[in-house]
């Protein structure tokens, strides 16, 4: 006999893995202050990851960070015009930035350069 109604839909994340997910995050250590990018003349830097952002929000700003890259990446290929070296440098920017919230996430050294 075939079957009149079909099955609902089944959801589209694992009840499973949104836990383990979330016991993950809660696991990691905040981020450490992290210096990164341009140094002024004295040598201090102009930019830095800030001390005891958790995990979860630092994963967020660096989802937004990369999301910015790519867009800024679409705009390259698509217009290719005088502007294209203001979007690299932009594109650089937002990559080294969404690197660095990581590594103090990870707490992990960044390699010097």
């Amino acid at each position: 006999m075939k079957k009149l109604v079909p099955d609902p839909p089944r959801p589209l994340r694992d009840p499973e893995l949104d836990s383990a997910n979330a016991n993950l995050l809660a696991a990691l250590k905040p981020t450490q202050a992290r210096p990164f990018g341009l140094r002024d003349a004295q040598g201090n830097p102009l930019f830095s990851v800030q001390a005891g952002v958790n995990a979860e929000q630092a994963l967020r700003h660096v989802a937004l960070l990369l999301k910015c890259a790519e867009e800024v990446s679409d705009e390259i290929t698509e217009r290719a015009s005088g502007i294209e070296r203001g979007l690299i440098w932009s594109m650089v920017h937002s990559v080294e930035m969404a690197r660095a919230v990581v590594e103090a996430l990870l707490d992990r050294p960044r390699p010097a350069g």
